[in-house]
Parts: structure tokens; C-alpha cells; sequence
């Protein structure tokens, strides 16, 4: 199985921030990364409408792929809005992959042993919310709440500000994610 981190956290509390500087670099040193993003609005999709692959789906196809020189998207149909974990898992499950993170997905990630976690909050008050029923492991707290790192007292988990400090990060990801495994 590919290793698994989810990033969790609130909006705008540097989770993007985070799955850039991993993605940058861990592909520099040769490991092939994959992702997958959690889009929380309701009534969002990459089909725009009008245009063909719009006029697919409308038309009753259940999986629309588009294939450009460079790029292939699959967009699929949900019978509801409760997705597991597998499914979106099984999207991925013959790509070569040496990680894949995940960007956002807390109600599905926290309860999860088997995946590790970095949690981003703004505050104290949103990190205590995100923890709350969040299992471990938990690699690692980040984002603007680690330039503060006073204010939210004694964490048992590293704290760790990305800007002055992200290479604790990496390593930690290094480490215990991926085992030490040398880069190609």
C-alpha cells in the first residue's frame, strides 16, 4: 500500500501551504508524490458548464475521462456525498507511488489508525478543536499557530513553524513515513 499522510485542518490555517512545500520537495529528491484534495463546497465541479464533457454528464454518462497531451481527468458521478475511504484510495491503487497525501479530509482521517497526520491551525482554539478525536499517529502540528508556539502552552507533538523550521518536517515525513527510504 502507498504510504498515507493527511494534512487536517481548518480553512486558511496553511494546509495547502504545507502539502506545496512536501510536494516540492520530496519530487526534487526524485519520489513520486500524489494527492488528493478535499473540497468541502457543496454544489463544486471541475465540469464547467457547457462544454462537452458537461454535455456527457448531463447526457447520463456515469464516468466522464477527458484525455489532453498532457493531463487525463476522470470525473465521476456519486450516488451520495458519504465517500470511504477505499473508494477514493482505489482511485490511485495502480499508480507507482512512493506517498500520497491527502489535503483536508478530517471526518474521514481522524479516526484512522493506518494513515499519519499533520494537523495546521490558525490558534490554540483551533488546533484544541482539530485534535479533539483526532487519533494518532499525528507526525507533527504546523502552520500559523507555530510562529506562536508560546500561546498554545504544552503539546506533547512537535510544533513546527514551515518557514524557519521545515526541514524538521521533511524529515520527520523521511523518517516515519516513508522509513528512511533513500530518494532515487
Amino acid at each position: 500500500m502507498i504510504p498515507i499522510i493527511a494534512v487536517i485542518g481548518r480553512s486558511k490555517s496553511g494546509k495547502t501551504t504545507l502539502v506545496e512545500y512536501l510536494i516540492s520537495r520530496l519530487s526534487k529528491e526524485g519520489l513520486k508524490v500524489g494527492t488528493i484534495k478535499h473540497v468541502h463546497h457543496k454544489d463544486f465541479s471541475i465540469n464547467t458548464e457547457g462544454k462537452d464533457t458537461w454535455r456527457h454528464s448531463k447526457a447520463g454518462a456515469e464516468v466522464v475521462v477527458t484525455v489532453a497531451p498532457r493531463e487525463i481527468a476522470v470525473i465521476k458521478k456519486l450516488e451520495n456525498s458519504e465517500l470511504q475511504v477505499e473508494e477514493i484510495l482505489d482511485l490511485l491503487k495502480n499508480e507507482e507511488l512512493d506517498l500520497l497525501i491527502l489535503e483536508g479530509f478530517h471526518s474521514l482521517m481522524a479516526k484512522r489508525k493506518d494513515v499519519f497526520k499533520i494537523v495546521t491551525a490558525k490558534g490554540k482554539e483551533d488546533l484544541l478543536e482539530t485534535l479533539e478525536g483526532t487519533l494518532f499517529p499525528i507526525l507533527a502540528i504546523t502552520g500559523p499557530v507555530a510562529r506562536r508556539k508560546t500561546d498554545i502552552g504544552e503539546v506533547d507533538l512537535p510544533v513546527i513553524d514551515l518557514y524557519t523550521e521545515g526541514e524538521r518536517v521533511l524529515k520527520l515525513v523521511k523518517n516515519r513515513v516513508l522509513g528512511g527510504r533513500k530518494s532515487n
